[in-house]
C-alpha cells in the first residue's frame, strides 16, 4: 500500500497511523495529489483550498518559510465531528473566488465575497504528531468546514475573533493570519503556482486559523468574527 492509499484508509476508517517521516516537500505534495484523486474516485469533487502554517510563530517553530496548501472537497462541506480520529475546530476567514486565478490579475481581484468559517481538522497521524511533510501529504489535516453567510468582499484585517467549543473559549484576531488574511491570499497564489494546485472560480479559500484549535468533545461550536458575525454547528463526540 502506498502513502496515499494508507492515508485514504486512515481517513475512511478513522484509524490513526504512524508518521512517514521520509518525504521531501515535492514527494509530500505528490502524495497529496494522489490522495485527492482517491477521494475523486469515490465520487467527491474539489470545492476549494485551505492554507496551513499561516501563523508566523508556527512557521518559525517548524523552521519553514512557506505556507502549506491543501484541498477542500464536497465530502468535507458541512462535515463536523462524526467518524473522525481526534477532531479540532479552528476559526477561519473564508474567501470566495469569482474567477480563475491564472496570473493575469492579482488574486485579490479574483475574490468577490468573504465570510466567517469554522474548519474541522483531524490529523490522521497518531497523537496528532507529524512532520512538516507529513501534514502536507495528509492534505493539511483537512476534515470538514462550515461557512457563515457570504458578504461582499471587504478588509478583514485585525478583526476580533472568538471561538467557543463546548465549555472552552479562545479569543484572538484575524491579524494572526500572516498579519492580515489578505497576505494569506497572496501567499496562496505563489504556493499554488509552485505546487501545481489550480485555483478556480467558485472555490472556497480558507485563509488559516485565527486562534489555536479547540478539541471537539460535544456541544455547540461557534466562531464569531467582528463585522462578519457568527457561524456555528452542534458538535458531536466520536
Amino acid at each position: 500500500m502506498n502513502h496515499a492509499e494508507t492515508l485514504h484508509k486512515a481517513q475512511t476508517t478513522a484509524t490513526a497511523i504512524s508518521s512517514f517521516g521520509d518525504l521531501t516537500v515535492e514527494d509530500a505534495y505528490a502524495v497529496q495529489h494522489a490522495l485527492i484523486a482517491l477521494r475523486e474516485r469515490d465520487g467527491e469533487f474539489i470545492t476549494g483550498v485551505k492554507l496551513g502554517f499561516t501563523s508566523e510563530a508556527k512557521m518559525r517553530q517548524m523552521g519553514v518559510s512557506e505556507v502549506i496548501v491543501g484541498r477542500l472537497t464536497s465530502g468535507m462541506s458541512g462535515r463536523t465531528s462524526e467518524n473522525l480520529i481526534h477532531p479540532k475546530a479552528e476559526p477561519e476567514i473564508a474567501y470566495r473566488l469569482s474567477r480563475d486565478v491564472d496570473g493575469t490579475v492579482p488574486i485579490l481581484e479574483c475574490v468577490d465575497a468573504v465570510a466567517a468559517a469554522i474548519e474541522i481538522i483531524d490529523s490522521r497521524y497518531e497523537h496528532f504528531r507529524f512532520t512538516y511533510t507529513d501534514v502536507i501529504a495528509d492534505n493539511t489535516s483537512a476534515a470538514g468546514y462550515v461557512i457563515g453567510p457570504w458578504q461582499a468582499m471587504t478588509d478583514v484585517g485585525d478583526r476580533a475573533v472568538r471561538l467557543t467549543a463546548g465549555s472552552s473559549i479562545v479569543e484572538g484576531s484575524t491579524s494572526a493570519i500572516l498579519g492580515d488574511p489578505a497576505n494569506a491570499l497572496v501567499a496562496l497564489e505563489e504556493v499554488a503556482r509552485k505546487r501545481n494546485i489550480p485555483l478556480k472560480a467558485g472555490y472556497v479559500v480558507l485563509a488559516g486559523a485565527a486562534t489555536v484549535a479547540l478539541p471537539l468533545t460535544g456541544g455547540q461550536v461557534e466562531c464569531f468574527i467582528d463585522g462578519l458575525g457568527p457561524v456555528s454547528f452542534e458538535g458531536r463526540p466520536r
